[in-house]
């Protein structure tokens, strides 16, 4: 096992586009230095690192969903969900745990009730609120879609398990200063 890996079998990810020759963000660094932005560079260096870092993780986790025809922020709700005592949840309860505007949980939850993972019931207790719960269909999906990511992703991250623990640490300070949690 590689040094990089964080899984059993260390994997090669492909770049997205081919390699550079240089570091584009280590450049961007030294000329925001240059121009007498040095106060803010490694400031404009960890977000640009961090942007990119994001489209090469998106890039891959779509790449494993869209053969199971869901998106992430779909496989989000539909694991929600799962996680769920009930297998359902408010509308708003979705929204604010995924920390999403209502309208991008509306569309997810138009898009996975056409497909049939999910479904629209009335609230028992709330007239104005509706549940969505997980279909059997939902709950496969969910559960196949889970142990691809797990695969293919989330056990190799192309980082050493102590690189992913600083990381999650790091971030968790930012999103607590943002006032995630």
């Amino acid at each position: 096992m590689s040094a990089a890996s964080n899984g059993p079998a260390a994997k090669q990810h492909p770049p997205a586009a081919p390699r550079l020759a240089a570091d584009p963000i280590a450049e961007a660094h030294r000329q925001w230095s240059a121009h007498g932005w040095g106060g803010a560079s490694d400031g404009m260096a960890a977000v640009t690192s961090i942007m990119r870092a994001h489209q090469i993780f998106l890039a891959r986790v779509e790449a494993v969903l869209r053969p199971l025809q869901v998106t992430f922020a779909r496989y989000e709700v539909l694991m929600l969900l799962y996680f769920s005592k009930r297998g359902a949840l408010p509308m708003r309860i979705i929204g604010s745990r995924l920390q999403v505007h209502q309208t991008s949980v509306t569309n997810a939850v138009d898009r996975l009730e056409a497909a049939r993972l999910v479904r629209r019931l009335p609230h028992p207790a709330d007239r104005r609120a509706t549940l969505v719960e997980l279909t059997p269909a939902g709950r496969g999906l969910a559960e196949r879609a889970t142990a691809a990511l797990n695969e293919e992703v989330f056990t190799d991250t192309g980082l050493s398990s102590r690189a992913v623990a600083d990381i999650v640490r790091t971030l968790g300070q930012l999103r607590r200063s943002a006032g995630d949690f």
